[in-house]
């Protein structure tokens, strides 16, 4: 059998989170994001130094903290200029069992103008997850004409304040929110 460059199961790019309390991260993202876990490489003195989960097609693969070697998770940094984005089949329902197992909604649920039923919500951990269920399908140029009203305010319902910055780079799928 030959080695593959790229193992069985996963994807060119893979999130590896940081967190203060890596078991107890992977316990919270079974019960919010109905996460499996994979994997699990505990350290000599009890944190872990490796673990992957599977959040719907996706692996996501997780540490401990280690200041010692500079790994900190965002808490300890003061926060995170990273979201993680997870579309799944009910956003509604999705972020409602995150929040009822400890997630805080940083951007309710909401129809945007990019066709996507979309929120934010942070873990206790400090990581940061925008979700969305895609609702229907704009042409580039629909989607440039929302974004236009949007950002001269004249569109009633949509996406404001906060979302716009998320907005913008999401709808031209160059999000870096």
């Amino acid at each position: 059998m030959t080695t593959q460059p790229i193992p069985h199961g996963m994807h060119t790019v893979t999130p590896h989170l940081i967190c203060a309390g890596a078991s107890d991260a992977i316990e919270f993202y079974k019960k919010a994001f109905g996460a499996e876990e994979m994997h699990r490489l505990p350290g000599p003195n009890g944190k872990l130094m490796h673990a992957s989960i599977r959040i719907g097609d996706s692996t996501v693969m997780l540490t401990d903290e280690f200041p010692q070697w500079g790994s900190l998770g965002p808490n300890a940094l003061k926060g995170t200029p990273v979201t993680i984005h997870l579309y799944v089949e009910n956003v509604d329902d999705f972020a409602a069992r995150a929040v009822a197992a400890g997630a805080t909604v940083k951007m309710e649920v909401t129809d945007m103008f990019w066709g996507d039923r979309y929120g934010q919500l942070e873990d206790p951990f400090g990581h940061r997850w925008s979700v969305a269920t895609h609702k229907r399908d704009v042409t580039p140029e629909e989607m440039r004409e929302a974004m236009q009203k949007m950002a001269s305010g004249q569109a009633s319902g949509q996406a404001s304040g906060q979302a716009s910055g998320q907005a913008s780079g999401q709808a031209s799928g160059q999000g870096c929110g």
